[in-house]
């Protein structure tokens, strides 16, 4: 059998051809021995996503709350001064109303009727007066010369006196006619706000008759009872000037109104160990009504330098309030801190937290102490890690 010899370039590209498939054959056995024997890559742990919030350094406002009740500054009982016929009222029950505006209107015809008839009587009686002064002249002139009796001087003398004293009479019986007249126009004293009507159109009313009442509702006072040990602090500055208050509802701690302290008692009540106190609120849009529980902070001074942290970031347990601080390596730390007062949306750390610390303000219940985590840091602050 003849066997038929390769040439040397045959040869040669056999030869190299064997080599180019065993080297991608020897990969491939790498490839497949590195993925049975070589042990998988470490998964990234999961980072949950936190919005932070840095631990502030300012002066605040340091208030002592108390529980109190509003009172009105002015509160009166319109009567009637003249007995009459209740005419008219001009203005509706529980109406807001100026100060001189006419409420109510009495049958004014008889009292008219009476300025009249004194005024007639005075404007007579003048005339009498008047002749009175001339016989009393005449009369001076003709004693001297012995025409009259001196008893007839006396008594022209005597004429005009009585007769100048009527007129006097006569004015002051025409003011209080006047006067009365003025009575059948109930009017406000001051502004403020009705109540309901106790007496209506038609009916006969005497005098010393209750019409309404009226109240004054700007400005008002929140009465309190400050304790007694809290007295030096308020006295010592009350003599700085008179101290500001922010007043809120009791039930609704987001209305807010502002006063100034205006009163404090001379006198300590034995039975309680209080003293009365009274700030005096604007109240413009007279939402605040006599008798309502509010509640008193009163600004009794400044404290620099306190650490102040969002209120969404503090969390409470049986242990005490907490917060989370952005460790090393971004871990989520438990701290436990103590609370001062509270100012807006912010809270006073008076330990527990350093100034520039940053606080987690969201997603607090998705994290645990020593958990990884990403912060998310304010916009208008550079990132921290």
């Amino acid at each position: 059998m003849n066997v038929q010899r390769l040439s040397p370039i045959q040869t040669g590209i056999l030869l190299f051809l064997g080599g180019a498939i065993l080297f991608a054959l020897q990969g491939r056995f790498h490839l497949f021995n590195f993925s049975l024997f070589s042990p998988p890559p470490k998964p990234v742990p999961f980072r949950m996503p936190v919005p932070v919030a840095f631990v502030e350094q300012k002066t605040v406002p340091v208030y002592k709350t108390y529980v109190g009740t509003t009172e009105a500054i002015k509160n009166v009982t319109l009567q009637a001064m003249v007995t009459g016929y209740l005419r008219d009222q001009l203005v509706p029950d529980g109406s807001d109303v100026r100060k001189g505006t006419v409420i109510y209107k009495i049958d004014s015809r008889y009292y008219k009727a009476s300025v009249d008839q004194a005024r007639a009587q005075k404007e007579r009686d003048a005339a009498n007066l008047e002749y009175a002064n001339v016989n009393q002249h005449r009369n001076a002139l003709m004693v001297t010369h012995g025409d009259v009796s001196k008893d007839a001087y006396d008594l022209a003398t005597s004429t005009m006196h009585q007769a100048r004293s009527s007129v006097l009479s006569d004015k002051a019986n025409e003011e209080l006619a006047k006067i009365n007249l003025g009575y059948t126009r109930i009017v406000a004293p001051f502004a403020g706000r009705l109540s309901h009507s106790q007496a209506f159109k038609g009916s006969l009313i005497a005098s010393g008759t209750t019409l309404n009442t009226l109240v004054q509702l700007d400005p008002i006072y929140a009465t309190f009872n400050p304790p007694e040990p809290d007295l030096p602090l308020i006295s010592a500055n009350q003599k700085k000037g008179s101290l500001p208050a922010v007043i809120t509802l009791a039930d609704n701690p987001d209305s807010r109104y502002r006063g100034r302290l205006t009163f404090l008692d001379n006198t300590v009540d034995r039975t309680t160990g209080t003293i009365t106190a009274r700030v005096t609120i604007s109240n413009p849009d007279r939402t605040l009504l006599p008798g309502q529980f509010v509640r008193v902070h009163l600004h009794i001074g400044d404290h620099p330098g306190a650490l102040l942290v969002p209120q969404v970031a503090i969390g409470s347990s049986q242990v005490g309030k907490y917060l989370y601080v952005i460790g090393k390596g971004n871990i989520a730390e438990m701290r436990f801190v103590s609370l001062g007062s509270t100012f807006g949306n912010m809270t006073e750390v008076t330990k527990g937290v350093n100034l520039g610390e940053a606080v987690i303000v969201g997603n607090q219940q998705k994290i645990g102490p020593g958990m990884p985590v990403l912060p998310i840091y304010p916009k208008k602050t550079s990132t921290r890690s």
